[in-house]
């Protein structure tokens, strides 16, 4: 099991489409970030800035594989499960899913960087980000 296990509902609007009806492939980013940030919120941060105003979290790198486009209308089910964290950063697995059906559509694995708000150099994760990790690993 991953430290920490997280699920995000989302619907699929007709501005996630492209013409064909289907959701365009860099939407499903939209979607991931989304649920990284309901994690966040989950984990007692309502927003970002109240952990430390003075860092910042940007994406240092990711890794994604389509299997199954989503569709207009359709349920999805979005994961952000921090597997891995150290001094400076926090490692996501993410998948999409449809939530009827629960098929894979979208895989990825997401790693967030903490930095300095002012030097954008790596900084720490903040404790209290840390602490509420630790106390909510499943």
């Amino acid at each position: 099991m991953p430290p920490l296990s997280f699920r995000w509902p989302v619907r699929v609007y007709i501005e996630d489409t492209d013409a064909g009806g289907i959701v365009f492939y860099a939407n499903y980013l939209r979607f991931m970030e989304r649920a990284r940030t309901e994690c966040i919120r989950y984990l007692g941060f309502p927003r970002i800035e109240t952990i430390d105003p003075s860092v910042q979290f940007v994406v240092h790198s990711l890794q994604l594989r389509y299997h199954q486009p989503a569709r207009l209308d359709d349920q999805l089910q979005i994961s952000a499960d921090i597997v891995q964290y150290g001094r400076t950063f926090m490692q996501f697995r993410q998948e999409v899913r449809n939530a009827d059906t629960e098929i894979l559509l979208v895989e990825g694995s997401v790693k967030v960087a903490c930095i300095d708000q002012q030097t954008f150099k790596p900084k720490g994760l903040p404790a209290a980000l840390l602490n509420a990790i630790k106390s909510r690993e499943s």
